[in-house]
């Protein structure tokens, strides 16, 4: 391919796909629906929260939401 011919081929422009049909998406899971929060923490800390899942065989996650929930229920706020 000479120069001219791959500077032509980059200059052609692609007409845009148009969306399949509804039926063809996936449907929306309900993790789409969620939101990331995050924090920066002493690895100390990240490391103990890893190990403390993988002795009790949870995620990370899920010690994080349990901790978000006792939080709320402590003052008396209904969330998760």
């Amino acid at each position: 391919m000479t120069h001219s011919d791959f500077a032509s081929a980059l200059s052609k422009k692609r007409s845009p796909s148009p969306d399949p049909p509804a039926a063809a998406r996936p449907a929306a899971s309900p993790k789409t629906k969620r939101k990331h929060i995050g924090g920066y923490f002493e690895p100390e800390v990240a490391r103990r929260l890893r190990m403390l899942a993988s002795e009790e065989e949870t995620t990370v996650q899920e010690l994080l939401t349990e901790s978000l929930r006792l939080m709320f229920a402590k003052r008396g706020i209904s969330v998760l």
